[in-house]
């Protein structure tokens, strides 16, 4: 199996709290900015998804924090696509520090509506299969 994807991303000074950690909520900035980065990388822009009437939502989010960040670390952001059977499919993220140390687990739960519908389309593989050349990167 093929390393996930990932993206480095330098914690900012602005982005710490009080005690000098990352605030909790950027984690989530981070796992956003590495899906977004992981469709880039598979010619998925958000034109793309409109075009098709279809927009990624995420429904679920966990996350576990492990390590602190502080100002000046630097990470990677793991993502991969764990598939099931339904309509939805699970996201499974690692923010780990560049000497390997796992500062979070951001596990998601996500699917791609119908912007039309309002629902979840019922077949999210095959719809990232049509917008991509990449399908790899997706584990499809």
């Amino acid at each position: 199996m093929s390393e996930p994807f990932s993206v480095p991303v330098t914690v900012r000074g602005y982005e710490t709290d009080a005690l000098g950690h990352l605030n909790q909520s950027v984690y989530l900035q981070y796992s956003e900015h590495a899906r977004w980065s992981m469709l880039q990388a598979a010619g998925i822009g958000q034109s793309e998804l409109i075009g098709k009437g279809v927009g990624p939502v995420v429904l679920e989010t966990t996350i576990r924090y492990a390590r602190e960040l502080r100002a000046g670390d630097q990470v990677d952001v793991t993502c991969a696509f764990e598939w099931g059977e339904g309509k939805t499919f699970r996201v499974l993220q690692t923010i780990r520090k560049t000497d390997g140390t796992v500062s979070a687990e951001v596990v998601s739960v996500g699917g791609l509506m119908d912007l039309t519908e309002r629902r979840l389309v019922t077949d999210p593989q095959g719809c990232f299969r049509a917008l991509t050349d990449e399908p790899q990167l997706f584990g499809l």
